[in-house]
C-alpha cells in the first residue's frame, strides 16, 4: 500500500478524527439533555467528584470564593497548568466556568488523535495512524476518563506522552535534534499539567536511553538528546528549565562543543543531575506500593487504609482489563499481535513499551492504569489489519476497504460502550440547591463535615471547608466515620469541634489531625479512653472560632458499610471492634407478613424476625418513616423484641428498607438523617430536603 497523500489530506485526517472523538463524547450530552435534575444554572453538571477540586481553585482565582481553604494553595502549586489554563479560558471565552469545565475534557483529550496520526505519517502509514487514532480516542478506559463532564487532569494524562513519543521516534528516524528539543519542552509542560505523569515520562526516558545505547550509540546527537531530556525531568523552576533546554540546544547547534570530545560524558553529567534532582524512580516505586498494599496503616496507631476501598485500586478481571484497553478480548489479542509485528518491522515502536507496561500493571494494580496501553494496542490492532490486507489483497482499493471494514468492526464495541455508559452527574439539582442554601448561611471560614466523596462538591457549591476530601482521606477518615457511626451525639459534637479547631490552629493542610487528638504533650493517649471521655459533659472543648456543619446526604446510605470500616477498628491493634450490620435494600414483594428484599433478606413482620442467609435474628426496633412535603420525617415505631439483635428502618418515600444491628441503629447518621432525632442542645437543623440534612453544631 503506497502513500499517496495530497497536500491537505493529513490535516483532513486530523480534523475528521478530532471531530469524531468529540462527537462520540457528545452522546452523553444528548442522553442527559432532557434530565432537569442533572442541570444547574442552565448547564449540565460534571460527573466526577475530583473535578470540583480544580474547579474550586479556578473559582477562587476568579472571585476569591474560598479564601480560608488550606488546600487550594497546594492545588495551585501542584497543578498550575490545569488550573491557570482553565482560569484564562474562563476570563477570555464567552462561556461560564460551569460550561468550560463540562466540555474541556473532550476538547483537550481528543487532541490525542494528532500525535497518533503523525506517528503513522512518520512511517508512511498515515491511514493506519488515522484509523488507530479513531480507535484509541474512544476506547473504554480513555473515554471513561475523558468524557464530557469528566473534568480532571486525566484529560492531559495520555495526550502529552504520545506527543513526546512522536518527537522521540521522529528523532530516531531523522536524527534531528529539533525533535528532541520539542520532546523536552513538551515533557516540561506535561509535569506542569499532570504531575502524576512524571513516573511515566521517567520510564519513557529510560526506554529511549536504552534503545539509543543498543541501536544508535554511534550518533553524537543521541547523547545530546539524553542531556536535553534529562534537564526536562529535573525538578527546577519551569522558566529556568526551559531556558537551560533552549540554551543547550543552541550550544549544540553552533557546535560549541568540541567534536573531538566524547559526548557520552556530556550526557552522563546531565543524567547524573537528573538522578540527583529528580524523583521519578521513587515515584514509580511509591505508586506501585500504594496500589498493591492492603490492611491497616500507621506507625503507632493503626488506622484503616483507604487504598483497598477505592475501586480503581483493586485487581480487575482479565475481561475487564482487555475491554478497557481495546474494547474486547479479541481486539486486545489482535492488538498485542499487531504490536509485536510493528516492533519487528519498525523497532522504534519499542519506545511504547513503558506505557504498555504501565497499562498491563492495571491487571493487578487497578483499572485506572489501563489507559496507558491504549495507543500502542490501537496501533497494533490496525496494523494487524494492514498486514493482512497487504499480504492477501493485490488491489490498493481493496486493501483500503478491508482496513476500513476491519477498523469499523473493532471500533463498534467501543461505541456500544459509550452508548451504555450513562454516568450520572456527581450531585443532582436538589442536592446542589441544598449546598447553595448552606452557602448563604455559612461563611468561607466555616467547616462542613461529610464523607470524603462529597468534599470537593461541598467546596464548590457551599464555599465552606472540609476535613477530608478526594485528596485528603487518610487518618482523618477515622474522625468522620466515628462522627457518623457514634451512638452518642455528645461524642459526635465534641469530636467535630476538637478536630476542626485543632486542624485550623495547627494549619495542617494535607496532614491529618487525627494523630493530634490522641496525643498530649507529645505522648500517645489511649484512643479508647479519649473517645469515651468525649461522651461526658465535662470534656474540655476548644474555643469556638468558626461554625461547623454536619452534612448528611441520602446517597450516603449505599456506601455506609464502607464508611463504617474506618471507625470500626481498634486503633491500638488494628483489628475490627465488632461485626457491623447495615444492609440497605429495595422491596421485592410482601405476602402474609413476609417482606422479601432484593438482597435476599426476608423480614417476618408478624414474628419480628429477620432471615439473613441461613441465620435468623430477632428484630428490636421496626420503624416506618414517612417524609412530608416539608421534608420532615414522621416515624411510626414498633418494639418487636426487647432482646432483639437487629433493627429495621423502612424509608417509605424512597422505597428503601435497611436492616442493621442495634448499635448502628443508634448512630448519628441513622438517628439524625433517617429518623430526624437529634439533640437540640447540640445541633440545629439548617437545611432539610429529602436528599440532604445539614446540621449546625451549637457547641
Amino acid at each position: 500500500m503506497l502513500e499517496n497523500l495530497k497536500k491537505y489530506d493529513l490535516y483532513l485526517y486530523m480534523l475528521f478524527a478530532y471531530l469524531f472523538s468529540i462527537a462520540c463524547r457528545y452522546i452523553w450530552v444528548y442522553q442527559f439533555s432532557g434530565y432537569d435534575s442533572f442541570y444547574w444554572n442552565d448547564q449540565l453538571m460534571i460527573n466526577t467528584n475530583d473535578g470540583y477540586f480544580f474547579a474550586t481553585a479556578v473559582k477562587d482565582l476568579l472571585s476569591g470564593s474560598n479564601p480560608d481553604n488550606q488546600l487550594l494553595s497546594v492545588a495551585l502549586d501542584t497543578y498550575p497548568g490545569t488550573i491557570y489554563s482553565i482560569y484564562y479560558a474562563a476570563k477570555i471565552l464567552p462561556f461560564s466556568l460551569d460550561t468550560i469545565i463540562l466540555y474541556a475534557p473532550s476538547v483537550v483529550s481528543s487532541l490525542i488523535v494528532i500525535p497518533i496520526i503523525l506517528i503513522g505519517r512518520a512511517y508512511k502509514l498515515t491511514f493506519v495512524g488515522f484509523l488507530a487514532a479513531l480507535l484509541a480516542s474512544i476506547t473504554w478506559s480513555f473515554y471513561n476518563r475523558t468524557m464530557v463532564g469528566y473534568f480532571d487532569t486525566d484529560m492531559y494524562a495520555l495526550v502529552f506522552p504520545v506527543f513526546i513519543l512522536y518527537f522521540l521516534m521522529k528523532f530516531l528516524i531523522d536524527g534531528s535534534l529539533k525533535d528532541t528539543l520539542i520532546a523536552s519542552l513538551v515533557t516540561t509542560l506535561y509535569v506542569v499539567f499532570y504531575p502524576q505523569g512524571y513516573a511515566a515520562i521517567t520510564a519513557l526516558f529510560v526506554m529511549f536511553t536504552l534503545y539509543g545505547l543498543v541501536f544508535i550509540k554511534e550518533k553524537r546527537n543521541f547523547y545530546f538528546s539524553i542531556a536535553l531530556m534529562s534537564i526536562a525531568l529535573i525538578k527546577i523552576a519551569l522558566l529556568v528549565k526551559v531556558a537551560i533546554i533552549v540554551a543547550l540546544f543552541f550550544v549544540t547547534k553552533q557546535e560549541l562543543l568540541h567534536k573531538d570530545k566524547n559526548p557520552l560524558y556530556f550526557a552522563l553529567f546531565f543524567v547524573l543531575l537528573f538522578i540527583l534532582m529528580g524523583d521519578g524512580y521513587e515515584l514509580i516505586l511509591s505508586k506501585i506500593s500504594w496500589y498493591t498494599r492492603t490492611g491497616v496503616e500507621g506507625k503507632t496507631l493503626k488506622f484503616y487504609d483507604v487504598a483497598q476501598t477505592i475501586r480503581e485500586a483493586g485487581k480487575i478481571p482479565f475481561e475487564t482489563f482487555a475491554n478497557r484497553i481495546s474494547g474486547s478480548i479479541f481486539t486486545f489479542i489482535i492488538g498485542v499481535i499487531g504490536y509485536i509485528l510493528l516492533v519487528i518491522r519498525k523497532k522504534e515502536f519499542l519506545l511504547f513499551l513503558p506505557l504498555i507496561a504501565i497499562g498491563f500493571f492495571a491487571y493487578i494494580g487497578g483499572l485506572r492504569f489501563t489507559v496507558y496501553a491504549i495507543p500502542a494496542l490501537a496501533f497494533g490492532t490496525i496494523y494487524f489489519i494492514y498486514f493482512l490486507a497487504t499480504q492477501f489483497l493485490k488491489e490498493t482499493r481493496l486493501q483500503y476497504l478491508a482496513m476500513v471494514v476491519g477498523a469499523v468492526l473493532f471500533i463498534y464495541p467501543n461505541i456500544q460502550h459509550i452508548i451504555s455508559y450513562k454516568v450520572p452527574t456527581v450531585l443532582n439539582k436538589q442536592e446542589v440547591k441544598d449546598l447553595t442554601k448552606l452557602k448563604k448561611i455559612a461563611s468561607a471560614k466555616d467547616y462542613t463535615l461529610g464523607w470524603w466523596d462529597y468534599g470537593y462538591p461541598i467546596w464548590y457549591y457551599s464555599n465552606t471547608n472540609t476535613l477530608i476530601d478526594g485528596g485528603k482521606h487518610h487518618h482523618d477518615n477515622f474522625i468522620i466515620s466515628k462522627i457518623l457511626l457514634s451512638d452518642s451525639q455528645k461524642q459526635t459534637a465534641t469530636l467535630a469541634r476538637v478536630a476542626v479547631e485543632k486542624y485550623v490552629a495547627k494549619k495542617l493542610a494535607y496532614s491529618p489531625v487525627a494523630n493530634y487528638i490522641f496525643q498530649k504533650d507529645g505522648k500517645l493517649l489511649n484512643p479508647k479512653h479519649v473517645l469515651r471521655d468525649m461522651k461526658r459533659d465535662n470534656y474540655p472543648i476548644p474555643k469556638k472560632t468558626r461554625d461547623i456543619y454536619l452534612y448528611l446526604p441520602y446517597r450516603m446510605i449505599n456506601i455506609f458499610p464502607t464508611i463504617a470500616l474506618f471507625s470500626n477498628i481498634n486503633l491500638e491493634t488494628g483489628k475490627p471492634i465488632r461485626n457491623i450490620m447495615f444492609y440497605p435494600a429495595s422491596l421485592v414483594g410482601e405476602q402474609n407478613g413476609q417482606v422479601v428484599m432484593n438482597n435476599g433478606i426476608v423480614f417476618d413482620t408478624i414474628k419480628g424476625l429477620v432471615k439473613i442467609g441461613s441465620k435468623t435474628a430477632k428484630v428490636k426496633n421496626f420503624d416506618i418513616v414517612v417524609i412530608d412535603k416539608n421534608a420532615t420525617p414522621h416515624v411510626q415505631s414498633q418494639l418487636a423484641h426487647l432482646d432483639g439483635q437487629v433493627s429495621v428502618v423502612y424509608l417509605k418515600n424512597y422505597g428503601k428498607i435497611v436492616v442493621m444491628d442495634t448499635k448502628t441503629y443508634n448512630s448519628t447518621f441513622v438517628q439524625m438523617f433517617m429518623l430526624g432525632k437529634y439533640d437540640k442542645n447540640l445541633f440545629e437543623l439548617v437545611v432539610s430536603s429529602p436528599y440532604t440534612k445539614i446540621f449546625r453544631l451549637k457547641i
